[in-house]
């Protein structure tokens, strides 16, 4: 199935299209495989690796039996990428996953000169829902779900690149999924009026890549990890409520979203981004 294939089925015609970022990871392949298994669902993975895109969508076409899974390429650490993925979508999108992300050992940059796991795990989040407002918009009632983590905190908006920091991956990642959570909160302000519900969500603990870079293991499954994004996701909970965030598909208080002023103070520094 060629890459540039794209989801081109709306609600009108009984389908859900559903967009999954970091869909060859280990939490994203479950998350793209249960949201295929569910009824009248296409759904598009977004990957950077061909081969490793191809074989996802082999094993999730195969593993459901929903010819309409296909993939798209993008490296969400790049605007142009997120920009150029955008222009090319046809038809509706109802539902957006935000769960890819990288944690990086060392200290790495973009080529335009961003600090990798901020420009991946934060900027590719805020990116893809500046980029697919309009298409979401459009495709109302939509909603958009944060894979975000319990794991967070430490969020410096003075240093969100560790250009003044020692960089240390683990608070990099933390202060990642503070300000994805955040973000949620934001953008569910912002984009409620459209009928576009935002919200974020810790997925469990798997072993995995990214655990493994940060020195964990994990006592959960891929599967068990999928649960509570791919409940937000097609559970009328997760259109009904917006700007929460969730564990073990239950609400949680989270701690980083009361300050208005500081959610703001994050969406622009994000938005400054756009323009550089």
């Amino acid at each position: 199935m060629a890459q540039s294939q794209l989801a081109s089925s709306s609600h009108s015609n009984g389908r859900t299209v559903f967009l999954v970022s970091g869909a060859t990871g280990a939490i994203g392949k479950a998350i793209a495989r249960r949201l295929a298994a569910t009824p009248n669902s296409d759904v598009v993975l977004v990957c950077r690796n061909p081969d490793k895109g191809q074989c996802a969508v082999d094993e999730i076409v195969s593993a459901t039996n929903n010819p309409n899974v296909r993939y798209e390429l993008a490296d969400l650490s790049r605007l142009a990428e997120i920009r150029a993925l955008a222009a090319r979508w046809t038809g509706p999108l109802h539902t957006l996953i935000n769960n890819a992300a990288c944690t990086p050992r060392t200290r790495q940059e973009t080529p335009e000169g961003i600090e990798l796991q901020f420009a991946t795990n934060v900027l590719g989040y805020f990116h893809l829902i500046e980029e697919f407002r309009e298409v979401l918009r459009a495709s109302a009632p939509a909603r958009i779900v944060n894979v975000a983590s319990y794991w967070a905190g430490g969020l410096d908006l003075d240093d969100l690149e560790f250009k003044r920091r020692r960089y240390d991956n683990d608070l990099a990642y933390r202060q990642s999924k503070q300000a994805d959570r955040m973000l949620s909160k934001a953008f569910a302000e912002k984009l409620g009026p459209y009928r576009i519900a935002v919200n974020a969500c810790h997925p469990g603990d798997v072993n995995s890549t990214l655990s493994n870079n940060l020195g964990f293991g994990g006592h959960e499954s891929p599967d068990q990890g999928a649960e509570t994004p791919v409940w937000l996701a097609t559970d009328p909970l997760g259109q009904q409520q917006s700007g929460k965030y969730f564990e073990h598909k239950q609400e949680t208080n989270c701690r980083f979203s009361h300050d208005k002023q500081v959610l703001q103070a994050l969406y622009q520094a994000c938005a400054a981004y756009a323009s550089m």
